[in-house]
């Protein structure tokens, strides 16, 4: 049996409302900030709540003592990643980075956004400064702004905003065939509701895919892989997409025609409004310069 050794221990200041335990934990520890990385840890009996083994329906209410702990399938140390991103911005709370296309955002494999973050960010000043942590994911292919908290106060904070739907996001998208010039898309996924609101913004005649759309999307919804499976949906799937595809209109080796190009919303400790944007990658200028 493996031996648990404790790592981190956290007690908690009074609560205005009872939070289940796996909302409250995201971004306490700093060995453990991230919330995916926190459940894991509570479903393999890593985390104590009162000196009882915590489960994920326990919910906190103030005063209580959190204990973290640590066996050998948790690494204590965290090889450092040298993968330079663009920071879009960035302060004592919170950041935005540019993701490049071909790199996943988290994961069990060594090169991804989050094990580059603590190379390419300035360390928090602040007493609850944490580990960076990615708030939300872009997939694998696509490229665009990713919004990372850096203390425990600003992860629960953007997780909330997230939950609440208070973070506005639009994507850019290339598209395939002939299209309505907007719509709405309400298809459900996984049997979820999901709704995409799209506006093309220029088309262009193309010998091969006979038009190429350039598209603003807007998600309401979150769902795995939205944007893609909703315009595959129309019959007019995004340009390089591998996994959502008509035959013989597939392009090779460019990768996804998906940008995230803006997110906005409150800074939840500065209260300032920001609305951060990215400009479009040099192979969506190549078909549209303008």
């Amino acid at each position: 049996m493996k031996k648990k050794e404790l790592v981190e221990t956290h007690i908690v200041p009074k609560l205005e409302l009872p939070i289940r335990l796996q909302e409250y934990g995201v971004g306490i520890f700093k060995t453990l900030p991230s919330k995916s990385g926190f459940k894991k840890a509570i479903k393999k009996n890593l985390v104590r709540v009162n000196n009882k083994t915590a489960t994920t329906a326990l919910y906190i209410k103030g005063g209580e003592t959190i204990e973290l702990f640590q066996t050998s399938e948790l690494p204590s140390a965290i090889q450092k990643l040298k993968f330079p991103l663009k920071v879009v911005f960035e302060d004592d709370y919170l950041a935005v980075i540019e993701k490049p296309p071909g790199v996943l955002v988290s994961g069990n494999t060594f090169v991804t956004i989050y094990n580059a973050l603590p190379q390419n960010l300035q360390k928090s000043t602040q007493e609850d400064a944490v580990r960076p942590t990615p708030i939300h994911r872009l997939d694998y292919p696509t490229s665009g702004l990713l919004l990372v908290g850096k203390t425990s106060t600003s992860i629960r904070a953007l997780y909330k905003l997230f939950k609440h739907k208070d973070i506005q996001k639009t994507y850019v998208a290339i598209a395939i065939g002939k299209m309505d010039t907007e719509g709405t898309i309400h298809q459900a996924l996984e049997e979820k509701e999901a709704i995409t609101q799209y506006n093309i913004e220029e088309t262009v005649v193309s010998e091969r895919f006979e038009y190429l759309n350039l598209v603003k999307l807007t998600p309401i919804t979150g769902r795995r892989h939205q944007l893609r499976k909703h315009l595959f949906s129309l019959g007019n799937p995004i340009l390089g997409d591998k996994d959502y595809f008509l035959e013989h209109k597939i392009l090779k080796g460019k990768g996804l025609y998906l940008h995230a190009t803006t997110l906005g919303f409150t800074h939840p400790v500065t209260h300032e409004k920001l609305l951060i944007t990215s400009e479009l990658p040099k192979k969506f200028k190549k078909i549209f310069p303008s």
